[in-house]
């Protein structure tokens, strides 16, 4: 039975992601039947992933339609209309996940710093960040900078020594890690953040393994600029409402 609208995020947790960029809900996203269907496709890529290492499963709904049951579930886009309102794009999703010992540090970055010139603005595009196993400290789990959401361009640098795929900048200045809010879930629960937020990882220094499932969506009142060379060949899909920015959406 769908969730009645004022059980999914409370007038006050809206007001919390608004001021500080992010959310714990501290509940599960999905029914167990439904994160046990999603597990094990996760564990179906991984195993099947070839010359991937296992944080780099970008984008893993392109290839496998599968993942639209739970990118286009009620469980999500109710979450999201909350935050974003009532019309939503899919922007993009990823598997990220740490093996014991060996998953890699993520430099601190805004997501909107690695997307700028894709959008007019970056105002009302939230990511859900699903833990498909245990989160905690010491296996790598996300931090977030609270309040750091106010303008999603700091300076960045090239990164020394880099062996990431994915990250080649971090930010400049030095972020205090006192002020860090470590998004420590259970498997089966999520985590919300704001495009512009300030976030990061250490690296996985446990003996167990740490992933999450990222699941991006925008408002499509804003406008994708098409002509951005990261632009021309990424797939964005409509999830519900009106395309106000007259995007190039993909209708399931």
């Amino acid at each position: 039975m769908k969730l009645q609208q004022q059980e999914i995020l409370t007038p006050q947790e809206v007001s919390f992601f608004r001021e500080n960029g992010y959310l714990l809900p501290g509940k599960p996203l999905f029914s167990e039947e439904k994160f046990n269907r999603l597990f094990n496709i996760f564990e179906e890529h991984l195993k099947n992933r070839g010359e991937l290492q296992p944080d780099e499963l970008d984008v893993p709904h392109h290839k496998d339609s599968r993942l639209f049951e739970f990118l286009m579930a009620d469980e999500v886009l109710d979450v999201v209309e909350k935050i974003i309102g009532p019309n939503i794009g899919l922007w993009s999703s990823h598997f990220i996940c740490k093996e014991p010992k060996t998953g890699k540090n993520t430099p601190w970055h805004e997501d909107s710093a690695y997307w700028q010139g894709r959008f007019n603005k970056f105002d009302s595009i939230v990511t859900i960040w699903l833990a498909i196993d245990d989160a905690n400290i010491a296996n790598g789990c996300m931090g977030v900078l609270p309040g750091s959401h106010d303008k999603g361009f700091s300076e960045y640098q090239e990164i020394e020594n880099n062996n990431h795929k994915i990250f080649n900048i971090e930010i400049k200045n030095k972020v205090d890690e006192e002020k860090i809010v470590w998004f420590e879930l259970k498997k089966g629960n999520y985590s919300l953040h704001d495009s512009r937020i300030i976030h990061g990882a250490h690296a996985n220094t446990s003996n167990t393994r740490r992933t999450g499932y990222t699941m991006r969506y925008f408002s499509t009142d804003l406008v994708l600029n098409r002509t951005h060379p990261n632009n021309l060949q990424h797939r964005i899909y409509h999830c519900r409402g009106e395309n106000n920015g007259n995007n190039p959406l993909i209708y399931l």
